[in-house]
């Protein structure tokens, strides 16, 4: 049943996708056309002394596809290299910042057959992830809207990183039958705690002021503040990261964690999600459920989450705890290409295993597994840029 309601979501989205590509087919001559729409993906602001990025694919979320990806490096490495910019950022058109990779696009690859250039994707986006957490300048992310998954990848590795109060960030992935990635395992198992493995096992949502809490956010600024926020930012002379950081704490809000949030129950969180399997932890919830919501919302939420990938979830974050990034990205990178694969389930989205019980370490460790000599690992220039994150 959850297998048939994610492909169901995936089938609505492609139609959408569809429709508004035939709605909006231009008389230009086709490569024209094509080089025009990959360039608007991604638009960019000039200012005196610095760039922004603009995702722009509102209609989809902002979702990243392998031409955006290649055209974000591109650019990250031209300004990186241009001695007339001091500082960059991004941010997103419409009501997301980023909702991640284009999944829908990825399904629809796999559907024909198209491996390779699924591969291609992954690749190009997780390359572009470590040169942000390896940028030698300062560089931002506001974080206004929907930030979700491989959305969350692109914004955590900039040194500064705004939540407004618009802001809704999760990592959703085990319910759509994949995991975690985009350096995920990274920044997740560095969390306080193991909030990192509620928030990965759960899918669990956190506002604005909660990621400035729980330090995946920087600065908070009210998303009616932002064009103020953006304009003294476009004044700046500078590639000073003090100077940036008082610019953004000039317009920024004070804010306070709401008393309902999952960040007070921190002490919980930790009680129950600090064991070492999956099973160990729905034991621990289930034998608190009538007497805690909050054992009761999360047992609910891995109920409707692959079983599978809970448990390839967890040992991701468990192993992330232990590795720089270049590491988690690669390790991601090998799980992905197994997920793409198909070689446990049958689908990109795997609900093939239809409990925990069903699911066995060989199945687990197949996705944690070198990957084969014919299959080149992922290639990141580590010697060259050394992560120091």
């Amino acid at each position: 049943m959850q297998r048939l309601k994610s492909l169901s979501v995936l089938s609505r989205l492609l139609q959408r996708q569809s429709h508004h590509r035939y709605a909006t087919i231009s008389a230009q001559p086709h490569n024209y056309s094509q080089h025009n729409h990959f360039q608007e993906q991604v638009l960019v602001e000039g200012r005196a002394f610095s760039r922004a990025a603009i995702l722009n694919r509102p209609s989809q979320l902002n979702a990243i596809t392998t031409s955006m990806a290649g055209r974000l490096q591109r650019l990250y490495e031209s300004w990186e290299d241009n001695s007339h910019i001091g500082f960059v950022m991004m941010k997103g058109s419409g009501r997301a910042f980023c909702s991640g990779a284009d999944m829908v696009t990825i399904y629809r690859l796999l559907q024909e057959g198209n491996v390779e250039e699924c591969k291609e994707f992954f690749r190009m986006f997780y390359r572009f992830i470590y040169h942000l957490g390896t940028y030698l300048k300062p560089n931002l992310a506001i974080m206004d809207g929907i930030t979700m998954g491989g959305g969350a990848g692109v914004a955590v590795p900039g040194m500064f990183r705004i939540a407004t109060d618009k802001t809704v960030f999760a990592t959703p992935e085990v319910q759509m039958g994949f995991h975690p990635d985009a350096g995920a395992s990274f920044y997740l198992s560095r969390l306080p705690g193991y909030l990192g493995e509620f928030l990965a096992l759960t899918g669990t949502r956190l506002n604005g002021a909660e990621l400035v809490a729980c330090g995946l956010a920087t600065h908070y600024s009210l998303n009616a503040k932002l064009a103020w926020v953006e304009e003294r930012l476009g004044q700046l002379m500078t590639d000073d990261p003090s100077v940036i950081s008082e610019s953004l704490a000039q317009y920024g809000d004070l804010v306070y964690v709401d008393k309902s949030s999952v960040l007070h129950k921190i002490e919980r969180i930790d009680k129950y999600f600090c064991h070492d399997t999956v099973e160990e932890i729905v034991d621990a919830l289930t034998a608190s459920e009538a007497t805690d919501a909050l054992c009761s919302t999360a047992l609910k939420k891995m109920r409707e989450a692959s079983p599978l990938s809970l448990k390839i979830t967890l040992q991701s974050i468990r192993e992330g705890r232990f590795q720089p990034l270049d590491q988690c990205l690669a390790r991601e990178y090998s799980t992905s290409l197994c997920f793409i694969s198909k070689q446990v389930s049958g689908d990109l989205c795997e609900w093939d295993t239809p409990s925990l019980e069903a699911v066995t370490k060989d199945m687990v460790d197949c996705y944690f597994a070198q990957l084969p000599d014919s299959e080149p690992e992922l290639n990141l220039p580590t010697a060259l840029r050394e992560p120091f994150m």
